[in-house]
């Protein structure tokens, strides 16, 4: 039974060069803040800055989900058309449903700054009750893709039986139908 007086979030940065501390891990520190920023829930993180190695992020996944109980899991980077970019490889592999409208609507806001975003293969999917989106790499394309899709997130995370998720309404609004709003 999951634990709905908290909730969970992970936290993957996919990067080779990160993961030897070559270059510091700027894109978990702004999905981190572009995080606290939204939610009004407190919430814990599970954090992994891990090689682009398939069962590696793989493996990250399923931990965080199955032993950790995230609610919502958070990748950056390996979503482009390079060799070693299989961050959607990794997410396809571990969970039980896929939700593209998620990846739409990502690379359709990216669009609007760059004509690069075609070659995003950014998705998400959901592990039993878990949320699983992959994010560009880059801080900018981080908060612009989380700003088009979040709104639908808290209520994705209600219909997959997660924690009840409020927004700080003044920095992002959540959707919700009226039916699945908490009383005030």
């Amino acid at each position: 039974m999951k634990d709905h007086s908290k909730a969970v979030i992970g936290i993957i940065n996919v990067s080779d060069r990160a993961s030897k501390g070559i270059y510091e891990d700027i894109p978990g520190k702004a999905i981190r803040s572009t995080l606290e920023e939204y939610l009004k829930t407190p919430f814990e993180v599970v954090y992994e800055v891990i090689p682009d190695e398939e069962d590696q992020i793989a493996d990250a996944m399923k931990m965080m989900a199955d032993q950790k109980g995230c609610c919502l899991i958070v990748t950056s980077g390996g979503t482009g058309p390079a060799d070693r970019d299989v961050t959607p490889e990794a997410t396809e592999s571990v969970c039980d449903k896929m939700m593209p409208g998620f990846g739409e609507l990502m690379r359709m806001e990216s669009l609007k700054y760059v004509p690069t975003a075609i070659l995003s293969r950014q998705t998400a999917g959901i592990r039993n009750h878990t949320l699983i989106v992959n994010l560009p790499g880059k801080p900018k394309a981080i908060r612009e893709c989380l700003d088009a899709v979040f709104p639908a997130i808290p209520y994705c995370i209600d219909l997959i039986d997660g924690p009840y998720l409020e927004t700080d309404e003044s920095v992002i609004k959540a959707f919700r139908p009226k039916s699945a709003q908490k009383p005030k």
